[in-house]
C-alpha cells in the first residue's frame, strides 16, 4: 500500500504593505515531484481553499512552465477543514512569506500537526513553512517543536532579503521561543534537519533534499 502525504499551502497573498507574497512556487512543486517519482500519493490543500496565490519572485526564469502540472492543481484546492487528515501518512508544509500571515496560531493545522506527531507521522517543511508551528500546543499543553531540532529561514536571511521589517515575527526566534533546538546552516544554501520524523528544509534551495528525505523517513 503506497504512502500518503498532505501537502498544506498558504492563501495569503500580500504583506501588510499590499506588496505581492504567497506560495514559493518550487517549495510545493519540487516536493510534489520528489513524492510522486517515488510512488508516494499526494494531494494539496491550502489554509482556506480555492486558488493559491504564487509569489512573483519565484516565477521569474521559467519556473511556471517548469512546475505548469502542479500550477494548475493549485488552482483548486480544498481547505483543510474539508480534509480527513487522519488519512495521511504526513503532512509537508512549504513556505513563501504568505505563509507567516495565515500559518501560526491556526488552531486546524494546530490540530493536524498535533495529531501527526502523536501518532508518529511524518511532519515536514521546509523555508517559511514552519511558521505553522508557531503557536502550535499538544494536547498536554507543551509547544509542538519543543525539544524538536529543526531548521527554518533563519533570521539572518530574513534579514539579507530585506524583509525583516515587512515580516510580523523572525521565525527562527519565535521558534527557539518556543523550545525549538534550532539548527543553523550556511544562509541560501541547502540544509536539512531531520529529528525522528520531523523532518525540516532551511530555505528554497532546500527544498529537493527535505523532499527526498521525507521519502526515506516515509
Amino acid at each position: 500500500m503506497s504512502k500518503k502525504v498532505l501537502i498544506v499551502v498558504t492563501n495569503a497573498s500580500q504583506f501588510k504593505d499590499g506588496n505581492p507574497t504567497g506560495l514559493w512556487l518550487e517549495e510545493a512543486a519540487i516536493p510534489y515531484k520528489v513524492f510522486i517519482k517515488n510512488g508516494v500519493d499526494v494531494d494539496i490543500a491550502s489554509v482556506s481553499g480555492g486558488s493559491v496565490p504564487i509569489d512573483p519572485n519565484s516565477t521569474q526564469n521559467d519556473e511556471a512552465k517548469e512546475y505548469h502540472d502542479v500550477l494548475e492543481k493549485l488552482q483548486h484546492t480544498k481547505g483543510i477543514k474539508d480534509i480527513v487528515f487522519e488519512n495521511y501518512d504526513g503532512i509537508f508544509l512549504p513556505g513563501g512569506h504568505g505563509t507567516v500571515f495565515d500559518f501560526p496560531n491556526n488552531e486546524d493545522l494546530e490540530n493536524m500537526l498535533a495529531y501527526y506527531k502523536n501518532n508518529n507521522k511524518v511532519v515536514g517543511a521546509v523555508c517559511h513553512g514552519p511558521s505553522a508551528f508557531i503557536g502550535a500546543k499538544l494536547p498536554d499543553g507543551n509547544y509542538l517543536v519543543d525539544g524538536v531540532k529543526l531548521t527554518a529561514f533563519t533570521d539572518s536571511e530574513e534579514k539579507a532579503m530585506q524583509l525583516d521589517g515587512s515580516v510580523p515575527f523572525l521565525l527562527q526566534t519565535e521558534l527557539e521561543k518556543q523550545g525549538a533546538r534550532f539548527v543553523k546552516g550556511v544562509d541560501f544554501e541547502s540544509h536539512v534537519v531531520a529529528d525522528g520524523k520531523f523532518v525540516t528544509g532551511q530555505n528554497p534551495n532546500s527544498s529537493e533534499e527535505v523532499a527526498q528525505k521525507i521519502v526515506n523517513v516515509l
